[in-house]
């Protein structure tokens, strides 16, 4: 249920107005008055690497918005393996708003942080307020397209198309301009684990784009793009 409301509840709490990601995430969109109601009905929830969020299979009982760390989607195929079908980074939303079963798990591929809602509830509100109605759509076409493009990239590219798609996409999401730092969260062996490679192969394409000039690498957990052109073509 969705918690009573009073004249209080016009004023944003103040974890709600010290987020990082707010104007990022779909509660972006919403003046105190709603971000005041989302909150009511919200918890933080802190995963450690290796954690579950959601079962595939399982209940939709809850969504997510993923305030820090990198969380990994990933379904049963026929051949009953594992098969992953994307990434979710800070900001972004997770979870089945419209279907009533889950259908795909969510485990934490780092450390991260989620602020988690019933389901019923988060699309009670939406049905209420036009402008997180909005947001939501506009998230959930955004995760179709990622996994599309992501069975794409795992299907019939390069490991060298990998490896750069995945930088590519870092980029992208991060908001950094050419010559500036993009965090590398993962590990080379994440990395490895994420794209279908090994960790020799994810290595050896990383050093082969450095080289290139395309990308500088200043340490084991950061990258800058010299040429975003050249990274792009090389991820298309």
């Amino acid at each position: 249920m969705i918690a009573a409301r009073t004249g209080q509840d016009t004023a944003a709490p103040e974890r709600c107005r010290r987020c990082e990601i707010r104007d990022a995430a779909i509660c972006g969109s919403l003046p105190d008055s709603g971000l005041a109601r989302l909150s009511a009905i919200g918890r933080t929830r802190k995963l450690k690497r290796g954690d579950t969020l959601t079962w595939e299979g399982d209940d939709a009982q809850t969504v997510a918005n993923v305030r820090s760390g990198i969380l990994r989607l990933t379904a049963g195929n026929a051949d009953g393996e594992q098969q992953i079908l994307g990434l979710a980074f800070e900001s972004e939303f997770v979870g089945q708003f419209h279907d009533r079963q889950e259908r795909y798990s969510v485990m934490a591929l780092t450390d991260a942080t989620v602020c988690l809602f019933r389901r019923t509830d988060f699309a009670a509100l939406a049905a209420e307020t036009p402008a997180m109605a909005n947001a939501v759509m506009t998230a959930l076409s955004s995760e179709l397209g990622r996994a599309q493009q992501w069975m794409r990239l795992l299907g019939r590219k390069s490991a060298e198309e990998r490896v750069a798609t995945f930088l590519w996409d870092l980029y992208c999401r991060s908001g950094a301009h050419e010559d500036h730092p993009v965090p590398l969260p993962l590990t080379r062996q994440q990395i490895a684990d994420v794209l279908g490679l090994t960790i020799e192969t994810v290595s050896r394409k990383i050093r082969q784009i450095s080289r290139s000039g395309t990308i500088e690498l200043p340490d084991l957990r950061s990258f800058r793009v010299r040429s975003a052109a050249a990274l792009e073509r090389l991820a298309a």
